[in-house]
């Protein structure tokens, strides 16, 4: 599957909960509409979090980076883009969220993911071949 097909887009709306008193957003939450996302795109490609663990691999997220555009507001409508760019030697995922109406950039991020092998707690320096047989893309 090419590179360009990685990409997977959900939308949501902020809730009263994950704002501050003047209904902007906190900054932590967005690590959670990161999450949603990244799921969403994982079990596209049928390795979700649990059949990463049934495969004999925990994929902990090590580096997660954010650069904030504009504010998120309670109850806007946003579409948060979720696209594989990197599976070599590690799990790279860049986000971006959008207004829905607008289609202006709100917010763009990245997470870094490793395998990590369940049995011995080893990390692992290449994706395991697994990996590239879900995303169906050639082992380096």
């Amino acid at each position: 599957m090419p590179m360009h097909e990685m990409v997977e887009e959900i939308t949501l709306a902020p809730a009263f909960h994950d704002c501050d008193p003047m209904q902007v957003v906190w900054h932590g939450n967005y690590f959670k509409y990161f999450e949603i996302a990244r799921c969403a795109l994982l079990q596209r490609y049928d390795y979700d979090y649990p059949q990463m663990q049934e495969s004999g691999y925990l994929w902990p997220v090590v580096d997660a980076r954010v650069k904030y555009v504009r504010p998120l507001r309670f109850q806007q409508q946003v579409r948060v883009r979720a696209s594989i760019v990197e599976w070599e030697n590690r799990l790279k995922i860049a986000y971006e969220i959008f207004d829905a109406g607008s289609g202006e950039r709100l917010t763009r991020a990245h997470t870094v993911q490793v395998a990590v092998d369940a049995a011995s707690g080893e990390m692992q320096y290449l994706c395991p071949p697994i990996l590239w047989q879900k995303l169906g893309v050639p082992a380096p």
